[in-house]
This record gives C-alpha cells, structure tokens and sequence, in this order.
C-alpha cells in the first residue's frame, strides 16, 4: 500500500480528516490494516488531521516559585542498603 492513497484519502477531505476517517475507506475496501498502522504511515507522511478548539496548556509553572523542600539534603551517600529511601511525592 503506497503513500499516494493516504494522500488521496486525505486531499479528498481537504486536508481535515486524521487516522480514524482515513482507516475507515480503506477497510470499505477490504484492505486488511490496522488503525495504529495507519496513524503511524500518516505519521510518517507528515499528515495531520485538524485539531478543534483552544490548545490546553495544562501545567504552567512560575519560574520564581519556591520549588519543594530537599528533606534528604542531596547529595548524599547511604551507609548501608536500605538506609535512605528518596520518593517524590508532588
């Protein structure tokens, strides 16, 4: 299957469709491929489907924010096995 359908397929739909309304066509005309193999050749191709609405920025972070507190006081080395145990629980 050559890359000249997923750009026909695509240019047919103006450029709009993305992995899922691309697969379908093609399973209409029983070619055996699965939808991950089709989002990944689009991928590939530099082909995209349009994105609706607002981006969402979902973690913007102050850059003079106090960061958390270094309770362990690093660098550090431990004496033994299990003698500091370091977990992040932010």
């Amino acid at each position: 299957m050559g890359s000249h359908w997923f750009h026909s397929v695509w240019d047919e739909t103006l450029q709009v469709y993305g992995a899922d309304q691309v697969w379908r066509p093609l399973r209409r005309e029983g070619v055996e491929m699965a939808r991950c193999t089709v989002e990944r050749r689009m991928r590939r191709l530099g082909l995209k489907g349009v994105r609706r609405g607002p981006p969402v920025n979902t973690t913007v972070s102050h850059p003079e924010a106090a960061g958390p507190e270094d309770w362990v006081n690093r660098p550090f080395t431990a004496e033994r096995p299990n003698a500091r145990w370091v977990s992040d629980f932010t």
